[in-house]
């Protein structure tokens, strides 16, 4: 154990798919720790018999993370170093391990990155949108309800949006986003990333609505949805006051997909301007916007 490196957090990024994205810094890093900490266990072990590591494995998910978290920063204090790896690209990302990095931080703990594949970023790379700004949201709320909510409050954000999907829920999205963001947004769809089936879509919202329902593929394997950002506010419809263009940029979407008075308190929140204005900026946009 004199080769290990002690006492220290590794982050480690994971092939997406192609076994060969692995990098060489990864196997090294994989191969010298003390254990490693892995989201799924059988899935884990099948790339580190692939790549001839043999170093134990102790699961780390989104059920047993804030349970176990204890055990592995004791670990790490008595000069373990323990890989930390998801099932597929960089932990925390939408993926178990943030509770553990902030508490082995917390603890004085040296967190190092081993970076490598992340589908967010190989989508953006990719999907000829906009790169300079992006949001990530990661997965959205599974019901309809609660997406259509998340999605509004989205409405007006002028940078790239970055989402997953679930294949099942993919045509559920895409409805939801053309409806609550606009059926004319530019976006692109990439899935399976990396693997033997990669496909990139690109079009409007409507556009990949209108071919999800046509196309069974496109929901079938692990799914990236780039979304263009807000565009600017229509001419002329420039609100006055301290929310300015902005208000009537989230109220118009807004108002598409929620009752009035529920959009007016969320484009308020938004845009951070008194109830009352944003509600009477409601009512003057309902017919422009042919709003209900």
């Amino acid at each position: 154990m004199t080769n290990r490196d002690q006492g220290r957090l590794y982050v480690v990024a994971t092939p997406i798919g192609n076994l060969a994205d692995v990098s060489t810094r990864a196997v090294q890093t994989l191969a010298r720790a003390s254990l490693i900490a892995a989201e799924d266990t059988r899935h884990t072990g099948a790339l580190l018999k692939h790549l001839g590591v043999r170093t134990p494995l102790l699961s780390l998910h989104e059920h047993n993370e804030r349970a176990r978290t204890p055990e592995f920063l004791a670990r790490l204090a008595q000069g373990e170093s323990i890989a930390l790896v998801s099932d597929a690209g960089t932990p925390a990302i939408s993926d178990p391990g943030f509770e553990l990095v902030r508490a082995a931080a917390a603890a004085g703990i040296e967190v190092i990155a081993v970076p490598g594949p992340c589908a967010a970023i190989a989508a953006l790379s990719i999907a000829g949108l906009p790169t300079d700004r992006f949001c990530f949201e990661g997965f959205l709320p599974a019901r309809a309800a609660a997406r259509r909510s998340r999605l509004a409050a989205l409405a007006g954000e002028p940078r790239t949006l970055v989402f997953y999907e679930s294949p099942h829920r993919v045509q559920g999205m895409l409805e939801d986003a053309a409806s609550v963001l606009g059926a004319d947004r530019p976006a692109a769809l990439a899935r399976e990333l990396t693997k033997l089936h990669e496909t990139l879509y690109r079009g409007s919202l409507g556009a990949l609505l209108e071919r999800a329902g046509r196309e069974p593929d496109m929901a079938r394997g692990e799914i990236v949805l780039i979304v263009a950002g807000a565009p600017s506010a229509p001419a002329g419809l420039t609100a006055a006051g301290s929310g300015g263009g902005l208000l009537d940029q989230v109220l118009g979407p807004l108002l598409k997909a929620l009752p009035l008075r529920q959009a007016a308190e969320l484009a308020a929140e938004i845009a951070q301007v008194r109830g009352n204005e944003a509600y009477k900026r409601a009512l003057e946009l309902k017919e422009a916007y042919g709003a209900r």
